[in-house]
């Protein structure tokens, strides 16, 4: 009928209809919060994009910087936390203008290591002036501000802690750095058969007297050498040492603010609800991680509260150990030829497993990034345009709607043929 194709006669087969519905209902359900998330992400983005315009006192003032802790999930690597700072923490950070370095661990106890060296560092420079350390590349940048005159930030600086696990090993971190030892434990002596048996007598023959063929695989093995990690330092002191360690007397009142983040990472095939439900609601996990993040940008703080017996520091995020993989929890037997290798050196610690343990000195110095009402409300009030969180598809239709406007009224309607008024 003028050329118009036939409608169909029946509708679909009740197979096909709850396939539509169901694929509909999930694509519109990604597509909603996807949408959501955006507009989440862009409110805080845009509430804390007044403190880039904020000018220095001077050219040469230093800005605020933070510092990030990131460290590998359990049963995970380190690009799984990377991705997790570029989606939810990066935009707001970079909408503020501050700026931010990276402490980044790969394995378990990277982080506690990184934060305990942090503070002995500072600690032997006032309590050992003459001993020469170890040039870092932090270090160098230091002594040259130092050289030209150029004064550190005096403000409130802060860390931000992504994930229950590196909140763990941070906590850890502090308590080892303040309340142990600038010193190493010494390592256990463990006798071996080797140290039992005779000592060899000492070959009389002299280095020039060596064949040049016993030279070259010498030299082959060098070459193949590639330079390795450094070892992870060894803790300097236990959980069971803190009522006993005194406080350094340079300790501050009050440490620099930080803030926890949230990371849930859940992995396994049995957990594909669970992972499905946390896809579909994104944007409840944008807007909460977006709030503590504008916190840590407009420098509020509070101290620390005590409830029930326990710390804060201890509750915060716990939830997340609910997701972490069951060898976790679990003690690893190396080896039989790794214990001979290991049997001199004392076993890792597992910060992940053990229960936070928090000395009464250090949570009182520790303070809490917390947004304040008036800057929750001025978030609240702010209204995002659809053109900043749509999709391709709609952003392209909408381009391609206003171009074709425009288009149409650039051209003329029609002949100019003058006013008739003129004859």
């Amino acid at each position: 009928m003028m050329g118009l194709p036939a409608l169909p006669r029946k509708l679909p087969s009740r197979n096909w209809l709850i396939f539509l519905s169901i694929s509909t209902s999930f694509a519109a359900a990604i597509i909603y919060d996807k949408r959501e998330k955006n507009r989440a992400t862009a409110k805080w983005r845009r509430a804390v994009a007044p403190l880039s315009q904020e000018l220095l006192t001077n050219a040469s003032q230093l800005p605020r910087k933070l510092t990030v802790y990131l460290e590998s999930p359990p049963g995970d690597g380190l690009r799984t936390a990377q991705d997790h700072f570029i989606e939810y923490v990066k935009p707001i950070l970079a909408a503020s203008g501050l700026d931010w370095e990276f402490v980044q661990g790969r394995q378990q106890g990277d982080v506690r290591a990184a934060v305990a060296e942090k503070i002995r560092r500072s600690r032997k420079a006032h309590e050992r002036p003459d001993e020469e350390l170890p040039q870092t590349d932090e270090a160098i940048v230091e002594n040259q501000r130092k050289k030209i005159g150029l004064a550190e930030y005096g403000g409130v600086k802060g860390d931000i802690v992504i994930g229950r696990h590196t909140w763990k090993e941070y906590v850890r971190g502090l308590h080892e750095g303040w309340l142990g030892p600038l010193d190493p434990p010494p390592l256990p002596v463990v006798e071996t058969l080797e140290d039992k048996s005779e000592p060899e007598t000492p070959s009389t023959e002299g280095e020039g007297d060596k064949k040049p063929e016993d030279k070259k695989p010498e030299e082959e093995e060098k070459k193949d050498e590639t330079p390795k990690r450094p070892p992870q330092p060894r803790p300097h002191n236990s959980s069971d040492d803190y009522p006993s360690a005194s406080l350094p007397a340079i300790i501050p009142a009050e440490f620099s603010p930080s803030t926890a983040i949230a990371f849930p990472h859940r992995l396994g095939f049995r957990h594909t609800f669970v992972r499905l439900g946390r896809f579909l609601t994104r944007r409840h996990l944008a807007d909460d991680i977006g709030r503590e993040v504008a916190a840590v940008c407009f420098a509020a703080a509070r101290e620390w509260r005590e409830a029930d017996g326990q710390y804060e520091q201890q509750l915060v995020l716990k939830q997340e150990e609910d997701d972490w993989p069951k060898f976790v929890w679990k003690d690893e037997e190396p080896a039989a030829d790794e214990k001979e290798k290991k049997a001199a050196e004392p076993p890792k610690e597992k910060i992940w497993a053990s229960p936070m343990v928090v000395d009464s000195r250090i949570a009182e110095r520790m303070r809490r990034f917390q947004i304040q009402p008036e800057d929750e409300a001025r978030a609240k009030e702010i209204v995002v345009p659809e053109a900043e969180i749509e999709g391709w598809i709609k952003r392209n239709l909408r381009s391609l709607y206003h171009w074709g406007a425009s288009s149409f009224a650039s051209k003329p309607q029609g002949p100019n043929v003058g006013n008739l008024d003129d004859d």
